[in-house]
């Protein structure tokens, strides 16, 4: 149950204010649309997404075990967040 939490929560947070939620919440302020068919549309599209990279990550631990991805995936994150700080100071 910790495992399912801690995604849901990691993926919950990478996903606010993501270009995915933007482009949601523009489609959703078109009058024509449905919200109820917008939010099924959305949530399926990430649903797609998410089983491509469960997929791809799956593949990934199975061809590449003696790297360390969780590592790899940390550092990412980090320099990610300090090149947004960067940015943000830099003006």
């Amino acid at each position: 149950m910790s495992g399912l939490i801690t995604v849901f929560f990691s993926v919950f947070l990478a996903e606010l204010g993501d270009k995915t939620q933007i482009a949601t919440l523009l489609f959703a302020a078109n009058s024509k649309l449905s919200p109820w068919m917008i939010f099924l549309a959305s949530a399926g599209a990430l649903v797609l997404s998410s089983a491509i990279a469960v997929l791809a990550g799956t593949c990934a631990k199975t061809y590449l075990q003696n790297i360390p991805l969780k590592f790899i995936a940390g550092v990412v994150f980090i320099l990610i967040g300090v090149w947004t700080l960067y940015e943000f100071y830099k003006g």
